[in-house]
């Protein structure tokens, strides 16, 4: 039993961490966040976030899959709502989206992508985490090819692949602060590609 609640009291002690480094980086940027600031932000020590973690790097990822499991659980809701598939697409698409510039998770994601190549750890969790967006695109749009809402012949897994990195792009741009790319610009040009990727019947 004293067991568990160790365990239990870690699991807790690890996921404030993730909460205070993701809100971290939201406020004050990538670049900031060292373990000495974050241990500050929490009243500990950097060696008590090291226990945890091992690395910087290693925090990084594991706060990104924390991040990403959360809209794993908002993605599962949204599939199985009560709306037209049109809907869920536009809700898909709003989901997936930065929410600006300073989108902690999409930062994390800009960063670790160029890590990627030469850390098969990185490689291997988007990956993961890559397939379970296209999974679910793919379960939504093969729902309204079923329903008669998509076009009978849409290359379901095709078309999801091509609207995701749609989707990477403009995200990049929005997270980038480039001129002209807000969120509601890239959910409006999203919007637009999605009715041409996947057309109505």
């Amino acid at each position: 039993m004293a067991g568990a609640a160790r365990r239990r009291d870690g699991q807790i002690a690890q996921e404030r961490m993730l909460e205070e480094a993701m809100a971290a980086i939201a406020e004050d940027g990538l670049a900031a966040l060292t373990m000495s600031a974050l241990a500050e932000r929490l009243g500990t020590s950097g060696g008590h976030i090291l226990y945890y973690f091992g690395s910087k790097d290693r925090l990084l990822l594991e706060a990104l899959r924390w991040s990403e499991d959360r809209l794993t659980a908002e993605r599962t809701e949204l599939l199985g709502r009560r709306v037209t598939a049109h809907r869920k697409l536009d809700l898909f698409l709003e989901l997936y989206l930065p929410r600006g510039p300073r989108d902690p998770r999409w930062t994390l994601w800009i960063e670790l992508w160029a890590r990627t190549p030469s850390n098969e750890q990185l490689r291997t969790a988007q990956q993961d985490i890559d397939g379970g967006w296209q999974r679910d695109l793919e379960a939504l749009l093969a729902k309204g090819v079923d329903q008669g809402r998509f076009d009978a012949a849409l290359d379901v897994p095709a078309r999801a692949s091509e609207l995701l990195a749609l989707l990477d792009g403009l995200s990049t741009r929005v997270v980038l602060g480039q001129r002209g790319a807000d969120r509601t610009e890239a959910l409006t040009r999203a919007r637009t590609a999605a009715t041409l990727l996947i057309p109505r019947p």
